[in-house]
């Protein structure tokens, strides 16, 4: 049944949803561990209602505070930070390089 809701919310919005089951199974983790992750922020859901709905997007975020906590031993709480700090630089990044090939010419 969760299957189907899923592949309506899929053909409503044209995006792939996944519910926390489903995260937990394809990342190896307690579906626990991805409810504290929402609920310290460090995930967002496309949907709220009636449950919580991810975009499959959110499965390399994971992977991406997975690898800061066992590589470099970062807290979650401060993982927050980090991929925040990560997305303004690859912004940033994004700028310069759009700017130095608008005036190279």
């Amino acid at each position: 049944m969760v299957k189907h809701e899923i592949l309506i919310y899929e053909h409503k919005y044209k995006r792939t949803l996944l519910n926390i089951g489903e995260i937990s199974r394809f990342v190896g983790l307690h579906p626990d561990m991805i409810q504290r992750f929402y609920l310290l922020g460090l995930i967002d859901p496309y949907i709220k209602r009636p449950k919580l709905l991810f975009e499959d997007s959110v499965l390399s975020r994971i992977g991406l505070i997975l690898r800061l906590r066992n590589d470099l031993g970062i807290n979650l709480s401060s993982c927050g930070l980090v991929i925040d700090l990560l997305e303004r630089v690859s912004e940033l990044e994004k700028r310069v390089h759009y700017y130095e090939t608008k005036y190279d010419r």
